[in-house]
């Protein structure tokens, strides 16, 4: 194993990122000398920070998501799915399907924010939802999108502050199997299962719109989790549910690449290291 690995997260900003937090907390577990660091990189920078860096792996946040996929020599499949990468691995690869089709010695870029979405849905009791509306329609709204596809959803409304940008989840969610339509956030209001909300944590809706949202929206699974509770969570009359498992699981996907190279191949003794990042999380 790579002893003294160095790993990194950026993002601009980045301060606020509790990715070190748990890669700490399960490298430790792990028995592995490894550091992982906050990089603020503006978008501008990307490509000029990513030709000088050297180490193993980078936890990729906003608003660099798409940079990371574009600056990818191969891509796993949900990141190909949805256009963004919030992880890049340098290290040597696991067993990965179609890995022939590397093209040159870039990094390999994956999206595990899908299935942090997935594993966090099944914690929280939300995967046997049928019917589910997404709001927003940024890099978090076409992983929403992918993970509910998964989990094998027969209908997703989008509902977006700007109907007109969210086109492309349409089309994702032919290139997925899964049935998507688009409405304004201020015309939401057909029932469903599960309302997951991607927006960053002080978004500002309209009174209507948290009104008629929270009042036929099901459970609500909101990604924020700092400050919380967001004004939706607050407006919800149901069960609210933060973002920290979506975070967590995210990142034990990441674990997994930046250790073996594969996120579907788990690392010894997996239950205690994601109780260890599960500790470090909840006791910040």
């Amino acid at each position: 194993m790579n002893s003294g690995a160095r790993l990194e997260v950026w993002g601009d900003p980045i301060g606020h990122s509790r990715s070190p937090l748990l890669h700490h907390a399960a490298y430790r577990a792990l028995g592995l000398d490894w550091g992982f660091t906050r990089r603020e990189v503006p978008a501008a920078r990307f490509a000029e920070r990513l030709a000088e860096s050297r180490v193993r792996g980078i936890a990729v946040t906003y608003p660099l998501k798409e940079h990371a996929f574009r600056a990818a020599a191969w891509r796993g499949r949900r990141a190909q799915l949805t256009g963004v990468a919030n992880t890049l691995f340098f290290g040597e690869p696991g067993d990965l399907p179609r890995l022939e089709e590397r093209e040159g010695d870039g990094p390999l870029a994956f999206n595990t924010d899908v299935g942090g979405i997935a594993l966090a849905l099944r914690e929280i009791g939300a995967d046997a939802a049928r019917s589910v509306r997404i709001i927003g329609a940024g890099a978090t709204a076409t992983s929403a999108l992918v993970a509910l596809s998964e989990l094998d959803v027969d209908v997703v409304e989008i509902a977006a502050r700007r109907p007109e940008r969210a086109a492309h989840l349409i089309a994702l969610g032919d290139r997925a199997g899964v049935a998507a339509h688009v409405v304004a956030v201020d015309d939401a209001s057909a029932p469903v299962d599960l309302t997951i909300a991607t927006l960053p944590g002080g978004t500002a809706l309209s009174e209507h719109a948290l009104e008629s949202l929270s009042r036929r929206g099901g459970l609500l699974f909101d990604v924020a989790y700092s400050p919380w509770p967001t004004p939706l969570a607050s407006a919800w009359g149901g069960a609210a549910h933060h973002g920290l498992p979506m975070l967590l699981h995210q990142a034990v996907l990441q674990v997994r690449i930046f250790v073996n190279g594969d996120p579907s191949a788990p690392v010894d003794d997996e239950s205690a290291v994601v109780e260890a990042m599960r500790a470090a999380l909840t006791t910040s």
